[in-house]
């Protein structure tokens, strides 16, 4: 369903991603785990089309996405949830998912299915978003993603600075979200126990390159802890 193949991305000169190959079914959650640097983020922002692929190819259902812009690949069916989130501090709960609907769809209320799914963004849609702690925004950044209807969703570390009961949450989120909408789920992580509990396979990356996979039935915690220890 979600196919990469070859790609090499960076900054100017300098080459992060040193041929990366990742193949996603739908339904599937996929974990890219690494530590800081090793190029998770790039190859996020690569998929995205925040970054430009220096080769490579990019496809979703056989449409090749590698030249298209970030706004094309929303239609196209990928959503992203930037590290950071990156809500709208000012504006409201309803409003940041809001944002994220297409501009025909703006006079039209927020699904019900996204607060069912976030059932704390619909207790709190009238406040700011730079309101709501950390994990209540990385929820509502989800939210925003999700009423794009992508067929796959980007999600780079989504547990940073959030605290051990929200990340519970999160993960139970992302597993009725697959179950809901039948999706294909990428995220970024260096929480083993959070990608254990969600992903199907886990892949390392190091360096620019994913050096290890397992599925999480066989995952070698062991090997996989070794790669994200500094």
């Amino acid at each position: 369903m979600f196919q990469v193949s070859q790609l090499v991305s960076g900054y100017g000169q300098s080459m992060v991603l040193k041929g990366i190959d990742l193949s996603v079914d739908g339904a599937q959650i996929v974990a890219v785990m690494g530590r800081n640097g090793m190029g998770k983020t790039t190859l996020f922002k690569t998929l995205m089309g925040l970054l430009p692929a220096a080769q490579g190819s990019i496809q979703l259902d056989g449409t090749e996405l590698a030249p298209l812009p970030s706004y094309r690949r929303v239609r196209e069916g990928v959503a992203y949830v930037p590290q950071g989130r990156m809500i709208f501090p000012t504006l409201t709960v309803e409003e940041n998912i809001r944002t994220g609907m297409r501009r025909r769809a703006l006079s039209t209320p927020v699904p019900d299915e996204i607060y069912a799914l976030f059932p704390v963004l619909f207790e709190m849609r009238r406040r700011r978003g730079g309101d709501l702690s950390g994990g209540q925004q990385q929820q509502l950044a989800i939210a925003r993603a999700l009423v794009t209807n992508p067929r796959v969703l980007l999600l780079d570390e989504p547990t940073e600075g959030i605290q051990p009961s929200i990340i519970k949450d999160i993960a139970r989120s992302l597993l009725e979200i697959r179950k809901l909408r039948q999706l294909a789920i990428v995220v970024s992580e260096q929480v083993l126990s959070f990608t254990l509990e969600i992903a199907d396979r886990l892949i390392v990356i190091d360096k620019g390159r994913f050096v290890h996979e397992d599925r999480r039935e066989t995952a070698n915690v062991e090997t996989i802890s070794r790669y994200l220890s500094v």
